[in-house]
């Protein structure tokens, strides 16, 4: 049975917010942007997501030209922040190093 997420409280959206540095909160949405070379982005995407097949989470994902952004929220919980967009968020900031981005966030 799938676990069931439910939204966090405005303190524990502070809290959480805390602990994954350069990421911003817009509205009911967690968001950060990586400086990357077109082809390296797309690299990371497909990382990304695998992951993301792998924990059943996902971000809506803006690929540019030298820049990809990561939007994040938990549709399941009615479009909310829960502790899964957070665990993805830290997620993605391992994946984004690893692949040589650079946050524009920051």
């Amino acid at each position: 049975m799938a676990e069931v997420l439910v939204p966090l409280t405005e303190d524990e959206i502070a809290a959480a917010l805390e602990a994954v540095p350069g990421w911003r909160r817009e509205g009911d949405e967690i968001t950060r942007t990586y400086s990357i070379r077109y082809h390296g982005g797309v690299a990371m995407i497909v990382h990304v997501a695998d992951v993301e097949r792998l924990i059943g989470h996902h971000a809506d994902i803006d690929l540019r030209w030298g820049k990809v952004r990561f939007a994040i929220t938990t549709h399941d919980a009615g479009h909310k922040l829960t502790v899964a967009d957070f665990d993805l968020a830290e997620r993605i900031d391992a994946i984004a190093q690893a692949h040589g981005a650079e946050p524009l966030d920051d």
